[in-house]
């Protein structure tokens, strides 16, 4: 006798999954209706999602050339208005087709930190948490010495020996975000590499490579993924910091911070210059800490009240 039909709501909630597939499926629609009952998570998610979908369709969004200036005689400093909605700058320039273009620089800085530094933590983290003794002191310390140190600070260090840049920039910003990944990845390690479950894998006779990466490394994702979505404002606001100093984006490239840094000669007067990009950064870092608090309650589950 064939079994009833199921909505597709039904097979992803069903207690008894009959494939892994169906399995993860489940669990991800679980986990996506939670974050969706969480109205500040979904406006954080909205932010970004805008962000994303910004970056994408600059080119379609932007109403002037983000690198072209007008008539320096008639439209320099320009306020908002209808023909700039967030006026121009000191070069003529429309400032909001420079903000939608810096919205590349921004999520390019954002996904490759991420893309970077994630792996980094997670394999000295899993590393010295799985091995322990002389192995994890000597991974520990180096991190320690990355933490001593702010990380704007360690950042300028590096990209003022690499030379100014984004490539760079990206670079040292990489560099200065793995250890507090690294932490974690080890804290959760050692609450579980004597579990019993690993204590049987390596009786099976797996070597501890595939242990780690098999078995360690995804128990340890979820709690990286959500401190690496709350780090985005931090790597979002590091990344300005460079920039408005010079050492990130060069000019006529439109990264935010940079354009702060050109528009704080005008902040009395054309307050429009330097304050446009500032909320833009405001806004985006405002919402991955809103999403990042929203996974935080999802995925992890030491964080649930």
């Amino acid at each position: 006798m064939s079994a009833p039909h199921l909505s597709t709501r039904e097979w992803l909630l069903s207690d008894h999954p009959a494939s892994r597939r169906q399995a993860r499926l489940g669990q991800a629609y679980r986990t996506w209706s939670q974050l969706r009952r969480n109205k500040l998570a979904m406006v954080g998610l909205g932010i970004v999602v805008v962000l994303i979908l910004m970056a994408i369709f600059a080119t379609v969004i932007a109403p002037y050339d983000p690198l072209k200036g007008g008539d320096l005689r008639t439209e320099r400093l320009l306020p908002p208005s209808w023909d700039h909605l967030m006026g121009t700058d000191d070069q003529a320039r429309d400032i909001f087709s420079r903000i939608v273009h810096g919205s590349r620089v921004t999520l390019m800085v954002v996904a490759l930190v991420a893309v970077i530094a994630t792996p980094i933590g997670l394999a000295v983290g899993t590393t010295a948490g799985y091995f322990g003794g002389w192995v994890d002191t000597v991974l520990m310390r180096i991190t320690d010495i990355f933490l001593a140190f702010p990380r704007l600070i360690l950042a300028l260090a590096f990209v003022a020996a690499l030379g100014p840049g984004i490539e760079n920039a990206i670079i040292a910003i990489a560099i200065t975000s793995w250890p507090p990944y690294a932490r974690l990845a080890r804290a959760e390690t050692l609450t579980i590499r004597d579990a019993d479950y690993i204590a049987a894998i390596r009786l099976q006779g797996a070597r501890s490579p595939r242990i780690i990466l098999g078995h360690v490394v995804p128990l340890c994702l979820s709690s990286v993924i959500v401190r690496v979505t709350l780090d985005m404002a931090g790597i979002i606001l590091t990344a300005a910091g460079l920039g408005f100093l010079g050492l990130g984006a060069q000019p006529p490239q439109p990264e935010w911070g940079a354009m702060i840094a050109a528009g704080r000669r005008f902040m009395i007067d054309f307050w429009w210059v330097a304050t446009m990009p500032g909320i833009a950064i405001f806004t985006v870092s405002l919402g991955f800490n809103l999403l990042g608090d929203g996974l935080r309650d999802v995925l992890d589950p030491k964080g649930e009240k």
